[in-house]
C-alpha cells in the first residue's frame, strides 16, 4: 500500500535471511529515476514496549529525517500508521560490524549460517576500538542530551563507513521494540536507566569486538589475562556480576577513560544537529520515564519468580528431603518413647492381676452380704 501511494520507488527483492526478528521484513528498493541506486526498506510491527500515541508516534517518525550526526545513519523517509513503522534508508552493501567481525556479506546466506558458525572471525586493533569506540559512546551521548537514548546497541545495528561508525535502527526505541540485550540485564536491579542500558549494551558491543564472538551471557568475571589493562578495565567496570549489581558507569565517565579520553574522533564534517519541538521534547520525557517505570515493575516480578524459584528448588533438593525425614524421624520416635513412658506408668493401676488368696478373701463378703 505504501508503494502504491509513493509510485517513485521500485521493490528490486525482499531480503527474507538478512534479520532476526519475527516481524520485521526488509526490502531492497531502487528509485525510479535512479535505477542503479538501492535503498533498504525496513517495516516493523510495534513492539510490546510501545507507550506513545498514534499522533505521537507519527510526529515522532517525522522527526528522524531530520536528524544530522556522523554516526546515526541517515533516514530518507519514515513513516508510521496504526500497524508499524516504514523505514527508507541507503542499503549498505558491505554489511554491519558483525559482518565484518564475521568475514561475511548481509545477503550472502541466512543469519544463522551468516553468524552462528563462522568459518573464521577478525577482531578489531587496539586503535580501531579506541576509536570506534570513542565514535559510538559520543552519539549516544548526543542522544540522552537530546532526551533520547537508543537502546538496541549491537554489532548488527552499526555499520562502518570509510572509519566512522554510524548507528541504525534508531526507531526501534521509538516503537517500543525489546532490545536485544534485555534478556541479560533485566535481572539486575540496578540496571533500569535508559543510559545505564545502552552503557550496559556497549560493554557487551566492545567485548564482541576485542574477541570476535559475543558474549552470549550476562555478566563475565575472568577475562583473558592477555587482553589489555584498560580494555579489561572497561569490560569489568561494565560486565562484572558486581558492577551490574552496584551500578554501572556514566557515558560521561567512560568518555574520560584513558581508553578513550585521548582519542579524536574522525568524522565527515557533518555537525550533530537535531531540533526537537517543545511538545516533542514532553513527550520523549514522559516516553523516558515510562520505559523506565515498566523496566522497573517488570524486574520487580522477575525478582519475585527467581524468589519462588530458588525456594522451590532448595524444596526439593536432596539435601532438604534427607532433612525433612530425619526429622520427621526424630518425631516420630518422641511421640513412641512418650507412648511408652506414659503406658508404663498407667497398666500396673488398670490391670493388677488377682491372687488366689484374695479371691477368697474377698467371697465371704460376697456372701454375707
Amino acid at each position: 500500500m505504501f508503494l502504491r501511494s509513493e509510485p517513485h520507488w521500485e521493490v528490486v527483492e525482499p531480503l527474507k535471511e538478512m534479520g532476526w526478528r519475527i516481524r520485521k521484513s526488509l526490502f531492497l528498493i531502487k528509485p525510479k529515476d535512479q535505477p542503479k541506486q538501492r535503498l533498504l526498506l525496513t517495516w516493523i510491527e510495534y513492539g510490546p514496549d510501545r507507550l506513545l500515541s498514534a499522533k505521537d508516534q507519527a510526529a515522532v517518525m517525522k522527526l528522524l529525517p531530520n536528524i544530522q550526526h556522523p554516526s546515526i545513519h541517515p533516514f530518507l523517509h519514515a513513516i508510521a500508521n496504526e500497524n508499524g513503522a516504514l523505514v527508507i534508508r541507503d542499503f549498505n552493501k558491505d554489511g554491519c560490524m558483525r559482518d565484518i567481525i564475521c568475514k561475511t556479506k548481509p545477503t550472502k546466506a541466512s543469519f544463522l549460517k551468516r553468524y552462528c558458525t563462522p568459518k573464521s572471525v577478525q577482531c578489531f586493533s587496539m586503535a580501531e576500538i579506541k576509536q570506534y569506540g570513542r565514535q559510538i559512546l559520543e552519539v549516544l551521548k548526543f542522544l540522552h542530551d537530546k532526551g533520547l537514548a537508543f537502546h538496541h546497541l549491537h554489532a548488527g545495528n552499526v555499520l562502518i563507513e570509510k572509519e566512522v561508525c554510524k548507528l541504525t535502527d534508531l526507531e526501534n526505541y521509538m516503537i517500543g521494540i525489546p532490545p536485544y540485550y534485555k534478556q541479560f540485564y533485566s535481572q539486575f536491579r540496578k540496571i533500569h536507566s535508559s543510559e545505564s542500558i545502552d552503557v550496559y549494551s556497549f560493554g557487551q558491543l566492545l567485548y564482541e569486538m576485542v574477541f570476535g564472538k559475543p558474549l552470549n551471557q550476562a555478566t563475565i568475571d575472568f577475562l583473558p589475562p592477555n587482553s589489555p589493562a584498560t580494555i579489561r578495565s572497561v569490560l569489568e567496570s561494565i560486565l562484572s556480576t558486581e558492577a551490574c549489581k552496584m551500578g554501572l558507569p556514566t557515558l560521561e565517565g567512560l568518555l574520560s577513560h584513558p581508553l578513550f579520553a585521548d582519542e579524536t574522533v574522525r568524522t565527515v564534517g557533518i555537525k550533530p544537529q537535531l531540533k526537537i519541538p517543545s511538545k516533542l521534547k514532553e513527550t520523549f520525557k514522559q516516553y523516558k520515564e515510562g520505559s523506565e517505570r515498566k523496566l522497573k515493575e517488570e524486574q520487580k516480578v522477575i525478582g519475585q519468580v527467581r524468589r519462588l524459584t530458588k525456594a522451590k528448588a532448595h524444596h526439593s533438593s536432596d539435601s532438604e528431603r534427607r532433612r525433612r525425614k530425619l526429622e520427621a524421624r526424630k518425631k516420630s520416635q518422641k511421640k513412641l518413647d512418650l507412648v511408652k513412658e506414659n503406658g508404663s506408668t498407667e497398666i500396673p493401676d488398670a490391670t493388677t492381676p488377682t491372687t488366689p488368696d484374695s479371691a477368697t478373701s474377698s467371697a465371704p463378703a460376697a456372701s454375707t452380704s
